[in-house]
């Protein structure tokens, strides 16, 4: 069924909840999972705020987000080696992280996006907006997304069962 797992990674809780539910699915079909770090501008401009410093150096902090992201994905197919899984690593620089990720599993022939999500509700959600939203919208295969554990905010259990959801690429829009 699955051959190839895409999990972006960007070392938060959400990513590692949506690492082992990868993991399981690789160990259950004989998948590879590729670890992708996306350093998208938007993770640039926090150091282009006015408190910032003047003189910081763009090249500086993006070679600095790129050691960070082989450092992410190295670490993502660690656990991988451990449970038997195979994984490729990749970080890719610049854009909206949402459209490198989109990009990266067309490229690659990616069967299946697992991704974490933050739980941002009401106006975080309005002002950041969503890379997972965003993706499972763009996606021409299949997204689950991975809630990580304890997330509050009065959801519906019956809405993310074991904290999983799953849609079917371009076949229609998240339930």
């Amino acid at each position: 069924m699955y051959r190839t797992i895409l999990v972006p990674t960007d070392g938060s809780d959400g990513a590692a909840a949506a690492l082992e539910h990868a993991l399981d699915l690789a160990e259950r079909y004989g998948a590879t999972v590729h670890a992708l770090n996306v350093v998208g501008d938007a993770d640039l401009l926090a150091f282009r705020d006015e408190d910032a410093v003047a003189d910081v150096d763009a090249r500086a902090v993006r070679e600095g987000l790129e050691e960070r992201g082989d450092r992410l994905v190295a670490e993502a197919c660690e656990r991988a080696e451990v449970r038997g899984v195979d994984c490729v690593t990749a970080v890719r620089s610049g854009g909206p992280a949402h459209r490198g990720i989109v990009d990266y599993a067309e490229s690659e022939g990616v069967d299946l996006v697992v991704m974490g999500t933050h739980g941002r509700r009401g106006f975080d959600r309005l002002l950041m907006g969503s890379v997972a939203e965003k993706v499972v919208r763009l996606s021409p295969v299949p997204v689950m997304t991975v809630r990580r554990e304890g997330l509050a905010g009065g959801e519906d259990e019956d809405d993310h069962r074991d904290g999983a959801r799953a849609t079917g690429g371009e076949q229609g829009d998240p339930e």
